[in-house]
């Protein structure tokens, strides 16, 4: 589970203030400071206020001094960077995962400053790092409130926990579906890569790669990361250098996609007669660049751009490293504990 937070100004036509919630990739929440209402996103979402009469109100109040933080603390960014007017943005990404399989649980908190890191709890060792000189002071403050760490990490490692299994359930015949994608081979000239392209799938817990002679090939290989479909899906490619593959040995080349929970793996060999592309006279002109992939990613921006405005978050191989932040000389601003929403909202 995971939540965004977006506070920005002198942004044309766009919200001051944005909050989004996502459970495994389906936003479940989403609030700006032009309607001041938290909304559900999902019709599962109606379960909540059964047994909750309050929780809608409640996540309005609370995001409503979330916006309010955010707002001002842009405000004290600019004065720790000497900055005066013009388009600045702060974000924050915080949240939990939970592995069904084997029980861990991880909580994180990434905030940043225009496009850049600015500060990142570590929850192994409870203290903040702030790659940036001007979020020294910020991570001192943090830093020195024990009793605030404290709470903040059995939120993150239980409280948020306990809730997202709870939306889980709620959401179980959407969020733990299992729906297998569609693979094509695409190559747009012939000196282009081979693409293999797998879309239409859920979760997004996957592996696609390319095997020569049954084993994972790595050698000229590059992927593409895992992106958004306006369905909910989601869509990934890898591609194959074939200039330095011999016609004959071909053959030898697959892609495999794997989903977990389904044993059975969808395998494509690499043949000249299954691949789609827009350049052979006598071929379907069926490589996605402007139709399928440029309507997806297309819709991917817009839905990135009503979610987080500039989405500067970013996952990293040893989780998530940080993007979004807020920094208030003051006292930090703090919303209520509430299902979705972090006890500390602002930094300061």
């Amino acid at each position: 589970m995971k939540y965004f937070y977006t506070a920005s100004s002198q942004v044309a036509n766009f919200p001051e203030f944005v909050a989004v919630g996502l459970v495994d990739g389906a936003q479940i929440v989403y609030y700006d400071s032009n309607t001041q209402r938290a909304q559900p996103k999902q019709d599962w979402m109606v379960n909540v206020t059964a047994e909750d009469p309050q929780y809608w109100e409640r996540e309005t109040g609370s995001l409503l001094r979330s916006q309010q933080a955010y707002i001002t603390n842009i405000e004290t960014a600019k004065q720790r960077f000497n900055q005066t007017g013009g388009v600045y943005i702060v974000q924050k990404m915080y949240g939990c995962e939970w592995d069904d399989e084997t029980g861990d649980v991880n909580g994180f908190d990434q905030q940043g400053y225009d496009g850049e890191d600015f500060i990142v709890l570590d929850l192994k060792t409870m203290t903040w790092i702030a790659p940036k000189p001007q979020a020294v002071l910020t991570k001192h403050k943090f830093d020195v409130k024990r009793a605030e760490l404290e709470m903040y990490k059995n939120y993150l490692t239980q409280i948020c926990v306990d809730w997202l299994k709870k939306y889980l359930d709620y959401g179980r015949s959407t969020l733990l579906r299992k729906e297998l994608p569609s693979v094509s081979l695409l190559q747009k000239t012939p000196s282009s890569p081979v693409t293999c392209h797998a879309s239409g799938f859920y979760p997004n817990k996957i592996m696609l790669f390319w095997t020569r002679d049954g084993e994972e090939f790595y050698e000229d290989v590059d992927h593409g990361e895992i992106l958004h479909n306006h369905d909910g899906t989601f869509q990934k490619s890898v591609d194959l250098h074939v200039s330095s593959v011999k016609p004959e040995d071909w053959g030898r080349y697959s892609c495999v996609f794997q989903l977990s929970g389904v044993e059975e793996d969808i395998v494509t060999k690499l043949d000249p007669k299954v691949i789609k592309t827009n350049w052979a006279p006598d071929s379907p002109s069926e490589f996605p660049t402007g139709g399928g992939v440029g309507a997806v990613v297309g819709l991917l921006v817009l839905v990135v751009i009503c979610i987080a405005g500039v989405f500067i978050c970013r996952k990293r191989n040893n989780g998530f490293e940080k993007a979004n932040t807020s920094d208030s000389s003051a006292s930090s601003v703090k919303a209520a504990p509430l299902p979705l929403t972090s006890s500390t909202d602002s930094p300061s």
